[in-house]
């Protein structure tokens, strides 16, 4: 199944059925008096989060969504059926945002939650609610009101606790294959790991946490080259990065520039994000000495002026993933519990969250404007008959 974090869909909700005119008319009973009954209210659109999906490709294919409209009432006194409320399933972890406003309507991360979207119109009213003693034969109705419509905007942010970060090849997938029961792709070419994937890890009997692998990033990936920054989105959520060093680059690079490379592009996407909690785990350490391993670690720290914790582990043959899972399952049963104990804190760690997904957002719409710029002067230069340059980023 094609993976799909986005899409922009329509709602309609449905209108309010109108109210009736008429009049009470039997044999033998005279000016029987106003029985026009009220109109049915129109559905409602809901969104529902459902863990059995995981992509929204389905509303790539269905984009408009129209909830039922309300039945006009009829004569004596009866009321018009209300319109079927419309209820769409999303994958958990669906942030819904009003594409004309930009507004964040809701945050669906729970399993069942549900967030309405479009409300119904209300029903119109009957000439029976407009009698009384001065007006015994009224000849007002109302009619139902529109129900809103909306233009959505979703956007899936998979749900983990743990996120990897790193460049093509630097051993992701490896580890998440290691420490998980998980079984993405692993090749010796690069972005073999195309969209993210989760895996549960079990450090104990009822400990556990969930980590993600998201596609490697190169540098200027900011800039649309490689993969993008797209994936990075799904970074905002978690609580703890993982940045993983190949210690021993098959094409000879630097490790200590390529760890720079990652920590540039993490704050150019996000400032708030590359401030988040990341640890530095250098992989592959099988395949230096003691010496050349030792010499790697200190550069790669003065480089970055690293001061947070640092691993080093082969993800191959599971050497220090142990002891790095069971540190990382501690580390966040102590930000639970201060979390539980501190309700402001847990405000805070929320606010940071929106602050993060806030510049997430607003980056990727600034370099989706970017390339559809260079997109319409490049369709300018070819109509005029002007070379088209073409690069290709390796």
């Amino acid at each position: 199944m094609k993976f799909v974090d986005e899409a922009i869909i329509q709602v309609w909700a449905g209108n309010g059925g109108d109210g009736c005119l008429s009049f009470r008319r039997e044999k033998y009973i005279a000016r029987g008096g106003p029985n026009g009954g009220d109109g049915g209210d129109g559905g409602s659109v809901y969104l529902q989060a459902d863990q059995s999906l995981n992509t929204m490709v389905d509303y790539r294919y269905k984009r408009r969504h129209q909830a039922g409209s309300g039945r006009s009432g009829r004569g004596k006194n009866m009321t018009g059926a209300s319109g079927a409320d419309l209820f769409l399933k999303v994958p958990v972890g669906t942030t819904v945002l009003d594409e004309d406003t930009g507004e964040v309507l809701g945050d669906l991360s729970r399993d069942g939650e549900m967030l309405l979207v479009a409300r119904g119109g209300f029903h119109g009213l009957g000439n029976t609610r407009f009698k009384s003693s001065a007006n015994r034969s009224p000849r007002q109705t109302t009619e139902g009101s529109e129900g809103e419509q909306r233009t959505l905007k979703l956007e899936l942010q998979v749900l983990a606790d743990v996120g990897l970060l790193g460049l093509p090849n630097a051993g992701k997938s490896t580890l998440i294959r290691a420490i998980s029961a998980a079984r993405p792709k692993v090749a010796d070419y690069p972005f073999t790991t195309l969209i993210p994937n989760l895996g549960v890890v079990s450090v104990q009997a009822h400990r556990s946490f969930v980590v993600a692998d998201s596609p490697g990033l190169i540098e200027n990936a900011s800039e649309g080259a490689g993969l993008g920054i797209h994936f990075l989105r799904h970074l905002t959520r978690n609580r703890l990065l993982l940045h993983l060093v190949d210690v021993a680059p098959a094409d000879g690079a630097d490790p200590a520039d390529c760890a720079s490379t990652i920590v540039n592009e993490l704050a150019r996407f996000s400032p708030a994000l590359a401030g988040r909690e990341r640890w530095l785990v250098l992989n592959k350490t099988d395949l230096l000495d003691e010496t050349r391993l030792r010499d790697c670690r200190a550069a790669i720290v003065e480089r970055l002026q690293w001061q947070g914790p640092c691993y080093e582990i082969c993800a191959l043959s599971g050497a220090g993933t142990g002891q790095l899972c069971a540190d990382i399952m501690t580390q966040l049963e102590t930000w639970q519990e201060r979390e539980q104990a501190d309700p402001e804190t847990a405000v805070l760690e929320r606010a940071q969250r929106e602050l993060i997904q806030t510049q997430a957002r607003e980056r990727i719409a600034e370099l989706q404007r970017r390339q559809g710029q260079a997109g319409r002067n490049n369709d300018d230069t070819a109509e005029n008959g002007e070379g088209v340059e073409v690069k290709y980023v390796p």
